[in-house]
């Protein structure tokens, strides 16, 4: 398969999965790359720690760091991601109640890779990237797919 074609069928299963929390708002890669450069946006990584291991976006905490104190960032704009952000849409919404608000990353850590959007592990940029499963094996071609 392409890597046109790839980012086709990540865009068609976050288009799907995006039903299951409507009321969440999105933000393009594009868009959280611009305002990562600006230092205006803190992001979350809703993953497991196997996955986190692997890679993870430029300065992200986790779900939980995020959780123990969210009013630490909230100067930031909060972007959630997971794989395709599913995950991540699904923690959004459930923190929506609470007055938290977070932003999805549109086709998660999946897109962001094919936007160009670079990718670190603990020793640097990395082109490893944990696809949670073979259903999500969608990473453009010059990466190593992990699940």
């Amino acid at each position: 398969m392409s890597d046109d074609a790839r980012r086709a069928k990540i865009d068609a299963m976050y288009r799907d999965y995006r039903k299951e929390f409507a009321e969440v708002k999105d933000i393009a890669p594009a868009e959280a790359m611009e305002l990562y450069s600006a230092g205006r946006v803190q992001f979350v990584d809703v993953r497991a720690e196997k996955e986190q291991e692997v890679s993870m976006l430029p300065g992200a905490v986790t779900e939980k760091d995020f959780l123990n104190q969210p009013e630490r960032y909230r100067d930031k704009v909060v972007i959630g991601y997971c794989t395709i952000s599913y995950r991540s849409g699904k923690l959004a919404e459930s923190l929506a109640p609470r007055g938290i608000t977070m932003l999805n990353l549109e086709g998660g850590l999946l897109a962001w890779v094919h936007a160009g959007g670079k990718l670190f592990d603990r020793a640097g940029e990395t082109r490893r990237i944990h696809v949670y499963g073979r259903k999500w094996n969608l990473a453009p071609k010059d990466y190593e797919a992990i699940w």
